[in-house]
């Protein structure tokens, strides 16, 4: 009896530029927050006294956005030219 030979692996399939780019974006929005979220409600603000809800309120700002966007964008743009040279 002949064994029928293992089917082809299948390669993952890829992502759409643009949604590599918004899930990669993203993730550093999401760690550039939670940085800042947990910078301001234990170590520099009066978290612990105060609540979360306050601290969130400190941190999500329109300054706040656009600083995590263009870091995102730059650290994106960054790592893309390294992917690509290396």
């Amino acid at each position: 009896m002949a064994a029928n030979p293992p089917p082809e692996r299948e390669s993952p399939r890829k992502l759409a530029p643009i949604s590599r780019i918004l899930i990669e974006v993203g993730f550093i929005v999401f760690l550039f927050y939670s940085n800042l979220l947990m910078g301001q409600y234990v170590v520099a603000g009066p978290g612990p006294s105060l609540g979360l809800l306050h601290a969130a309120r400190n941190v999500f700002t329109e300054a706040n956005l656009a600083i995590a966007v263009s870091s995102a964008l730059i650290g994106f743009l960054t790592f893309e030219c390294l992917r690509k040279r290396f």
